[in-house]
């Protein structure tokens, strides 16, 4: 079955829109940004039809396995390195063209890459980070999709360490958005949880 030609599934989006107020950043939520319908389904594709891998890391001189699974797809020659890892981009597929372009058509951006990571249970996480490689730009805009289990997505302020810490809960389906000069002054993490949780897979669209 084809989600986005079925008029039972793929409809005009019904979400509920958050400003998440900090300072020094531009933060917003999408609640329901995809239906519970609509983003099963597209965790299921995902799930099978994307390359996943498990890379390593160096870690205090060690390489460790990243603690989740990634891909990274995007346009021709749209490569991407991070924590000393290099990622040239797959070829998009037919889902996540249409993801991307429900996604633009709110953020008003065009998207050239999507780094997605698969969190298989409440061990897999990811630590302390901004988004702020060179290849982003000096402002970049950061639109996450979430399918699957709610995961705690937690925020600090990278300077004032009196400022409070966020959480933000991204739900099945919830699109969070994070622009101007927010990775200048914030870190963002998934954290381990020692609850039983159930997969899930959240896609970072980004400007190269």
């Amino acid at each position: 079955m084809d989600l986005f030609s079925s008029t039972e599934l793929f409809g005009k989006p019904k979400f509920n829109l958050k400003n998440i107020e900090l300072p020094n950043a531009q933060v917003c939520l999408y609640e329901n940004f995809f239906s519970i319908k609509e983003a099963n389904f597209l965790f299921n594709q995902l799930a099978k039809t994307i390359e996943w891998e498990q890379k390593q890391i160096r870690l205090f001189g060690k390489l460790i396995a990243q603690p989740r699974l990634t891909a990274f797809y995007g346009d021709a020659h749209k490569n991407y390195t991070y924590s000393g890892l290099f990622w040239e981009a797959k070829a998009w597929t037919d889902d996540l063209l249409k993801i991307k372009l429900r996604i633009e058509e709110v953020c008003k951006e065009s998207f050239t890459s999507v780094l997605m990571n698969y969190y298989r249970n409440g061990e897999d996480s990811m630590g302390w980070h901004a988004d702020d490689e060179k290849e982003l730009g000096s402002n970049p805009i950061i639109a996450s999709i979430s399918f699957g289990e709610t995961r705690s997505f937690q925020m600090r302020h990278r300077f004032d360490r009196n400022t409070e810490k966020v959480n933000i809960p991204l739900t099945n389906g919830a699109l969070l958005i994070m622009e101007g000069s927010t990775q200048h002054f914030w870190q963002h993490q998934i954290p381990k949880s020692k609850n039983s949780l159930k997969p899930r897979i959240n896609l970072t669209f980004r400007k190269i």
